[in-house]
């Protein structure tokens, strides 16, 4: 990948399989989390069964399962945020959590990060035939980002360790932000081993929040991480000690 990152758009042909792929029906919870929205989630759960599938962003396994394991399990995380926000998602794949969450929420300008190419075509297909309004799509590394994109809210889901995660996304926030990853069951962990890389890029706070209380089988649990107030410089050159002069 060379260059400067740029918003992918552009319409191209998707193959399809053989293979008829259909997505289940959505569980009652559905309608709690996206209102009269939810033909609109129904969509992106086809086209996820569908050329999600083809794609490889999802495995054929999960079609059954991917409003409980998927598409619920992001969207129900969106009381994290507040209203009319700007988020950045890094690591999108196959939109999750960003286009749950930008269908569950118009009000947000989410913006899905994603450096592979047959991904942002997939995206930036997924996003026109959503007629989402809301979404835009950039290919490119997170830390190709730094000084181009920065928000209150970064959203990662399955995309790496804390460690790692923390020093493309933290860099992202504004100050005063949050990181909102969902994590698994190694968030304690995680966050006890890597406490002193978080303190080192600015980080105040972690907090495991968990979300879906009666609407999913398995809460989401959510790791945020707080940003302090004051914007940390990652690129500050060091200074020198100069040494004066003895006068004779």
């Amino acid at each position: 990948m060379s260059g400067v990152p740029t918003s992918e758009r552009g319409r191209v042909d998707l193959p399809h399989g053989d293979e008829d792929r259909t997505a289940p029906s959505p569980p009652a919870g559905a309608a709690q989390v996206f209102g009269d929205r939810l033909v609109l989630a129904e969509k992106f759960a086809a086209i996820l069964a569908d050329s999600g599938v083809s794609h490889g962003l999802i495995g054929p396994r999960e079609v059954p399962r991917l409003w409980e394991r998927h598409v619920l399990n992001c969207a129900v995380i969106h009381p994290a945020i507040p209203a009319h926000q700007m988020v950045i998602d890094v690591g999108s794949g196959a939109g999750l959590p960003g286009l749950a969450l930008a269908i569950a929420r118009p009000d947000l300008d989410v913006h899905l990060v994603e450096p592979m190419l047959r991904r942002t075509n997939w995206l930036s297909i997924a996003v026109d035939d959503l007629e989402l309004t809301n979404v835009t799509v950039h290919r490119g590394r997170a830390e190709q980002f730094r000084g181009i994109l920065c928000a209150p809210v970064v959203t990662a889901r399955a995309v790496a360790r804390l460690r790692e995660l923390a020093t493309w996304c933290l860099p992202l926030l504004l100050p005063g932000g949050s990181l909102l990853a969902i994590k698994g069951l190694s968030v304690t962990e995680e966050v006890e081993t890597d406490r002193a890389v978080l303190r080192r890029l600015g980080a105040i706070d972690e907090v495991i929040e968990t979300y879906g209380s009666g609407i999913v089988d398995q809460e989401t649990t959510v790791l945020r991480v707080v940003m302090g107030d004051r914007p940390i410089r990652h690129d500050a050159p060091k200074r020198k000690k100069s040494k004066g002069k003895r006068r004779g």
